[in-house]
């Protein structure tokens, strides 16, 4: 149970306090309501950019990592389909060397010319060295325009190819800073050894000047029913056959979407699972398979993907998925391992909350997501799904109709 008080300032941002006296650090975590979902179909990326361009000096300090490092601190970033999260840990003396760093980056970037063409390059440079220069790297380039039709999910965090960074402009930039990152767009959670007084004063003191912008409404395509099955089939130049398949599946929170995480993780995590000891372990086909659940603001996926054996062809393989996948949506009572995986679900949930970062995080995206109390009670949630009920989700959206498959291929000699 992760306790929390809270307060709003008069410009909106939303602050939570998680109040532990125990603690040897205290964590900082700035969420802000944007991200590759609410790029323009023809400038994207721009989310995971400006991850990279707010550690490249705001308004009033140059550097950001220096005067944190001085401060005994460290922080990173991370941009996702939804959000983009900022966070910071450092002693709890130190605690306004946190506030005093966030408020100046959201008060406004430098908007160096400089800083934006080394960010930049930086971000280009990952682009191909993650997603073009590897073995499978642009697997999502290729497949999430499959999956997805009128969903800005269609594209992965990075953008759709690197032109649209390259030609990224400071008008661009300033647009986008503008547009999203602003106090009544963002929740602030702050965890450790405070005191709710003391994160209300400094918050006021370093953010309550801030002006609050007009958010604009989101206006999200919503991604029509899928009704009937979709292959691609691609080659690259990679070591053995690769099979992905993605099924749609419900928004995150929804209850359906606990059920299929659950019969997921039967299905397909770890060695144990249904796939694995079936498909890899005994009948060889794969070399490697897995499957999991993955779960979005405006909906989820379910994701099945192993690495096929050289002497199977990816189409009997293929089948052999189908095959596995059917027998066991067929099966009236998987009672004793749906206990198992809730105990492993608990047991994890409750281990990561050994972190005092961990719970930060956990209320900041509970709170984006329009309730901060899924902190505590989401897991609740999944224990309460009874088996009748993880079947029937199962089988309402583990459909063939409802499936998009990429058969990815080594060259042809």
């Amino acid at each position: 149970m992760i306790n929390f008080n809270s307060f709003e300032l008069n410009n909106g941002l939303k602050v939570y306090v998680h109040e532990d006296p125990k603690s040897l650090t205290t964590s900082f975590n700035l969420c802000y309501n944007v991200g590759s979902r609410d790029e323009h179909p023809e400038k994207t990326g721009f989310a995971h950019l400006f991850e990279h361009l707010m550690f490249g000096g705001s308004r009033h300090i140059p550097s950001f990592d220096e005067p944190l490092q001085k401060a005994g601190g460290n922080n990173n970033a991370f941009t996702s389909t939804d959000i983009t999260n900022y966070y910071i840990t450092l002693p709890s003396q130190n605690l306004e060397t946190a506030f005093w760093l966030e408020s100046d980056r959201m008060l406004g970037l430098s908007f160096d010319p400089k800083v934006l063409e080394v960010q930049k390059n930086v971000v280009i440079e990952e682009f191909k060295q993650r997603y073009l220069n590897q073995p499978y790297g642009d697997v999502w380039l290729k497949f999430r325009p499959v999956i997805y039709k009128k969903h800005p999910y269609r594209w992965p965090t990075i953008g759709k190819e690197i032109s649209h960074i390259e030609n990224a402009t400071m008008d661009d930039v300033r647009d986008f800073f503008y547009r999203y990152y602003l106090p009544n767009n963002a929740v602030l959670v702050v965890a450790g050894n405070v005191t709710v007084s003391e994160v209300e004063r400094l918050s006021r003191k370093w953010f309550g000047d801030i002006p609050a912008g007009k958010v604009s409404p989101k206006n999200i395509p919503a991604e029509p029913a899928q009704t009937e099955a979709r292959l691609l089939r691609h080659e690259a130049n990679v070591p053995l056959k690769t099979l992905y398949k993605a099924y749609h599946t419900p928004k995150k929170h929804d209850r359906a979407q606990y059920a299929v995480d659950l019969f997921g993780d039967i299905f397909g995590k770890g060695q144990s699972s249904l796939i694995y000891q079936e498909l890899v372990k005994e009948k060889q086909i794969f070399t490697g398979l897995s499957a999991q659940n993955t779960s979005y603001l405006d909906g989820g996926l379910f994701l099945i993907s192993g690495s096929v054996n050289p002497d199977i062809s990816l189409e009997d393989a293929d089948a052999e998925i189908e095959r596995c996948l059917a027998t066991a949506l067929q099966n009236p009572d998987h009672r004793e391992k749906l206990d198992k995986v809730k105990t492993q679900a608990v047991s994890l949930d409750k281990f990561s909350e050994t972190e005092v970062l961990n719970r930060a995080m956990k209320l900041a995206f509970a709170a984006n997501a329009g309730d901060v109390n899924l902190a505590n009670t989401a897991i609740t949630h999944l224990e309460s799904v009874s088996p009748d009920e993880m079947m029937s989700s199962a089988r309402q959206y583990l459909t063939k109709e409802n499936c998009s498959t990429l058969y990815y291929s080594p060259l042809k000699a």
